[in-house]
């Protein structure tokens, strides 16, 4: 707990407007996206400059507070609950979009620049910022770096990580650190951005980000494809990534989050179907037009029922269904856990059978979705926390689901980080040496342990 005289020094370098500590204000701080137990931290701060951000780190430093930097809280793995109390420090007054170079194509923006703002910035300019993260209208840049957000175009275009060329950060001692840069080619020193990408706030905090951009797409094509067996829905992700093609976007659907999200959407979804492809390539005007008709002719192949978006508005619509998952899913318990289970696509049906298999077996509600074409799947499970038997099951079927990720060579977390939701299950994946590297690591750059404590069992 922080006393008056601590709360002072803070409002002496933030003002009293960027200080709260009034248990009404740091309730909104106390959770993010995942579903856990609250802890509210003893101060959040909202920094307008990083001159600032320097004397938080130092007081924090000297006076033993463990730091949470945040952004919009929308991550999905606990990442940003201050376990510890301590500070939260809001990123979101850095909010600025520094410059978009068209020419070198690279934007540099702060830590707070909304994912949405950026893409859009970038469109108008011609380029592409493709990260496409489901929050992407609310989450922040900062955040996307800290989890490596991926998302819904990830299997042409990759995730985060893949546009990371610089990064800017200060370390526990306040030092300014600089990553990386806006050449194409860059190899000297430790790779940081590298270091920094999915870090989760436990190595530095964050400033300033060089990204890269990319030509925006000349011609893209979309299609809903409607299953009446989810598992041949499967089969034909693998095989349209066994043809060599490689759709911008390749989402599943199952049969419980279509109903789920028809009823919240009404944009007429086929209910009575097992599962749904959205399918969109993107590229040049003729790559494009051959690799659609040999992506029908696989689908069709394997029982699909193919319905194309002939107008922007259909595509729209398309989107929606895959965009509304997520919320439509959410009205239906007081609490919703989704996972982030993936495996080598050439495994997905398999992995799909398992997820089904494992719901029977719990008798539990689980609807799934995601991007099936970079094997990245979201079992999501519907229940209320306050129900201590059926969280008992809860725990048994992630346990199951993990393993069978692992088993299928595939891994806890495709894009949504470990925080603290995954954190006992880190061992099974990388091995207790991978886990001794990473904790000596953490501590060779933060002794005492401040910086986002307790994720990842570090």
């Amino acid at each position: 707990m922080l006393n008056n005289a601590l709360i002072k020094k803070f409002e002496s370098i933030l003002g009293k407007n960027n200080c709260f500590t009034e248990p009404e204000d740091t309730m909104c701080y106390s959770y993010d996206a995942f579903s856990a137990e609250p802890v509210q931290p003893d101060i959040v701060v909202k920094p307008q400059n990083e001159e600032q951000i320097k004397y938080i780190i130092n007081i924090c430093k000297d006076e033993n507070i463990p730091i949470v930097t945040r952004g919009a809280g929308t991550n999905l793995s606990g990442g940003t609950v201050p376990v510890k109390k301590g500070c939260v420090l809001l990123t979101t007054c850095l909010n600025k979009i520094l410059e978009i170079n068209e020419n070198d194509m690279y934007a540099v923006v702060e830590a707070g620049v909304v994912t949405a703002n950026l893409a859009n910035a970038a469109i108008k300019k011609g380029l592409f910022y493709p990260p496409d993260p489901g929050s992407v209208n609310i989450s922040t840049i900062g955040g996307n770096v800290a989890e490596n957000a991926g998302g819904l175009r990830g299997l042409k275009y990759g995730v985060t990580k893949d546009y990371l060329m610089g990064v800017d950060f200060y370390d526990m001692d306040g030092n300014y650190v600089k990553g990386g840069g806006k050449t194409v080619k860059l190899v000297t020193g430790l790779n940081l951005p590298g270091l920094m990408i999915s870090s989760e706030g436990l190595l530095g905090i964050m400033t300033k980000f060089v990204l890269k951009l990319i030509p925006k797409p000349k011609f893209s094509k979309s299609m809903l494809v409607i299953y009446d067996d989810v598992i041949k829905a499967c089969e034909t992700v693998s095989e349209i990534i066994a043809a060599k093609i490689l759709p911008a976007t390749l989402e599943l659907l199952d049969s419980f989050t279509i109903k789920t999200v028809e009823e919240a959407t009404k944009i007429g979804l086929p209910t009575n179907a097992d599962a749904l492809l959205l399918i969109e390539l993107d590229g040049h005007e003729a790559q494009v037009l051959e690799d659609f008709e040999a992506v029908k002719d696989i689908c069709i192949k394997l029982g699909g029922n193919i319905k194309v978006a002939e107008t922007a508005q259909e595509r729209d619509k398309l989107w929606e269904a895959r965009r509304k998952a997520l919320s439509s899913l959410a009205r239906l318990k007081p609490t919703l856990i989704l996972e982030d289970a993936t495996v080598v696509r050439s495994k997905i049906p398999e992995m799909m059978k398992a997820i089904n298999d494992i719901k029977n077996k719990y008798n539990l509600v689980i609807g799934t979705f995601g991007h099936a074409g970079d094997g990245n799947l979201h079992p999501t499970i519907l229940t209320d926390k306050r129900d201590k038997e059926e969280m008992v099951r809860v725990e048994k079927a992630i346990d199951e689901i993990f393993a069978k990720a692992l088993e299928l060579d595939g891994t806890l977390s495709g894009e949504h980080g470990v925080g603290f939701a995954k954190a006992k299950y880190l061992e099974m994946e990388v091995g207790s040496g991978t886990i001794e590297y990473m904790k000596k690591l953490k501590k060779g750059v933060d002794p005492q342990n401040l910086l986002n404590p307790h994720k990842m069992g570090l």
